[in-house]
């Protein structure tokens, strides 16, 4: 990951073959001399590949390139339709753990399209305006959909996971959903927790069908959470589009392959994040966990042969963002493990990029090297149809028949370089709730901050009229039956928490509470969150919190970071309280002083 990050930073420093005198044309150039691998099915060939407006135009041997276009002299190289990844979150827990670097670890891996599976909607936006700023690969973002207790709604809030448990909440759902345009769906529909801890909910078959139903009207994929034979039946009779990862409880049986099969399901499986082996053998093989896992990952193996001879198709995806499973990197050890698994290096190179994009759709854009497609392809220096290792010999990348990395390609610009957006400024007043549609005074979707878990505290927020004239905010919870239970509202200060805000223009944060007790106020950034306690009556009571009062907040066993004030995205106020009580506070003109 050094040398890729290294290489990116330093950029090309020369031009790679005969110059033009007129400048290249953006989006134009040629390919000449490289071993063609177009994932149609057809033998690896030389040929030159020309490339006008960031879409290919045509594909031989001999060709003559037009004046005025960018060479590359790919004699001696692969040359490759750019890999996708159909599964990653881009996640600040991951590696690397932030959204510039994530897209660099993309491009240096020749992966040149991915499904985001992280993100709430209401920050679809605001990426897609950052990622466009970026040299990044193209990022479809999923909707996440799941039961009340299912894998995926355990920590998320219902702004950023649905929880449905009908097929009347499924259309709902798909409806709610619509406006923030999603690329695709990811149903959360199997609670099976590997054997290693108690089961989540699972989706029912007739809310998954009505899901799938509703999605597909809309023009959207549905991918699914899926780890075991008898919820893959399910979901291939629900009529979804691919599984998003492998079926690894058991070896799949005859009808439930049959099923599968007449379903015209496809299925990526997701080897890299369940490889036992992934951050090196323990001291201790024999402990059960480990045995269990080579049992479970036998499993997956098996079933990704048996699936792909059967003529399932099966794209690539990693669950990259997962632990030990980091970006980039991953997508290109998942290649390896196809092999692995069974199929031909050949065949895990289509699987990567011509099948891919079938699962998604895209096939008629992208995923093979023909004219008509866009314009994403990788130069390799070796022959990975040969030895499937070789995917880690990228040497150049060109996305958009731009060329974004190796030798020749433009330093990375300021936005990949940098960590997060630069940072903004807000008015003062940042909820009044005076408005009914859920939205700030910032117009912002407050967000509802419970504890995570199977058992969750249920919380209610709803606007409600206050006595002395205007509105206020009301939260009420039952707290869940454990002893760290909480539930709280946050205010983003930029839609989606994407674009972090600068606060060291003011002194502190004011606010109207009622209702008894020690409650919690939290400024929450991506480099950190920062809190202090206050104490409510049960009258109202105008509050300051001083900024410079608030403490760093631990996370993950380690320290707080220092405050700053240039990175803050929420406001949050919450409370603890013993398992099983209930809360009710009221909130109010909520600002900066």
């Amino acid at each position: 990951m050094i040398r890729i990050t290294a290489a990116l930073l330093l950029g090309g420093i020369a031009a790679i073959a005969t110059p033009s005198i007129a400048a290249p044309k953006e989006g134009s150039l040629a390919i000449v001399g490289a071993t063609v691998f177009d994932a149609t099915g057809a033998a690896p060939r030389i040929a030159t590949v020309l490339v006008e407006d960031g879409r290919i135009v045509r594909v031989g041997p001999g060709l003559k390139p037009p004046a005025g276009v960018r060479i590359i002299d790919g004699r001696g190289k692969a040359l490759l339709p750019g890999f996708f990844d159909l599964h990653t979150h881009w996640t600040p827990a991951g590696e690397p753990d932030t959204t510039p670097q994530i897209a660099t670890a993309y491009v240096a891996a020749g992966v040149t399209t991915v499904n985001d599976f992280h993100e709430q909607p209401e920050s679809y936006a605001p990426r897609r305006a950052w990622l466009a700023s970026l040299v990044a690969p193209h990022v479809n973002f999923a909707a996440r959909i799941s039961t009340p207790g299912g894998h995926g709604a355990d920590w998320a809030d219902q702004s950023t996971t649905i929880w449905i448990n009908t097929p009347q909440a499924a259309r709902a759902a798909i409806e709610r959903l619509k406006p923030y345009r999603p690329d695709l769906i990811k149903a959360f529909t199997d609670g099976w927790r590997y054997g290693l801890a108690p089961d989540n909910t699972s989706m029912d078959e007739g809310t998954l069908k009505a899901l799938v139903a509703a999605a597909h009207d809309a023009k959207l994929k549905v991918l699914t959470h899926t780890v075991t034979v008898d919820r893959g039946a399910i979901a291939a009779r629900a009529g979804i589009d691919a599984l998003a990862h492998g079926l690894q409880d058991r070896p799949i049986d005859p009808a439930t392959l049959a099923t599968v099969v007449t379903a015209k399901m496809a299925m990526a499986p997701t080897l890299a994040v369940y490889d036992p082996d992934k951050a090196g053998k323990p001291a201790d093989t024999n402990t059960p966990r480990y045995r269990q896992g080579i049992a479970k990952f036998g499993h997956a193996l098996a079933n990704v042969k048996t699936m792909f001879d059967a003529g399932v198709p099966i794209g690539l995806g990693t669950d990259a963002g997962m632990p030990d499973t980091p970006h980039g990197i991953s997508t290109l050890r998942e290649l390896e493990l196809l092999v692995r698994a069974g199929l031909t290096p050949a065949q895990a190179l289509v699987a990567g990029t011509a099948t891919s994009a079938r699962i998604m759709a895209l096939d008629g854009d992208r995923g093979t090297i023909a004219a008509g497609k866009r314009a994403d392809l990788i130069l390799i220096d070796g022959r990975p149809w040969d030895d499937i290792a070789d995917v880690h010999k990228v040497s150049q990348v060109v996305i958009d028949g731009r060329l974004v990395f190796g030798k020749g390609a433009p330093p990375l610009p300021a936005g990949n370089r940098a960590t997060f957006l630069p940072p903004v400024k807000v008015a003062p007043l940042l909820d009044d709730f005076e408005r009914a549609d859920g939205r700030s005074t910032l117009d912002t979707l407050r967000l509802e901050t419970g504890d995570g878990g199977i058992d969750r505290t249920v919380e209610i927020s709803q606007i409600v009229p206050r006595a002395e004239g205007g509105h206020a905010l009301l939260l009420s919870a039952r707290m869940a039956m454990k002893d760290d239970a909480y539930a709280g509202v946050a205010i983003p200060l930029t839609r989606g928490s994407v674009t972090p805000v600068d606060v060291r223009g003011y002194s502190g944060v004011r606010f109207d509470i009622m209702g008894p007790g020690r409650y919690t106020l939290r400024l929450n950034g991506p480099t950190g969150s920062w809190s202090t306690s206050i104490d409510g009556t049960a009258g109202w009571k105008t509050v300051e919190v001083p900024l410079a009062t608030l403490s760093p907040v631990a996370r993950g066993g380690k320290p707080g970071a220092a405050w700053t004030g240039t990175d803050i995205v929420t406001v949050e106020i919450g409370a603890t309280r013993p398992p099983g009580a209930t809360l009710g506070v009221t909130l109010d003109d909520i600002r900066f002083y």
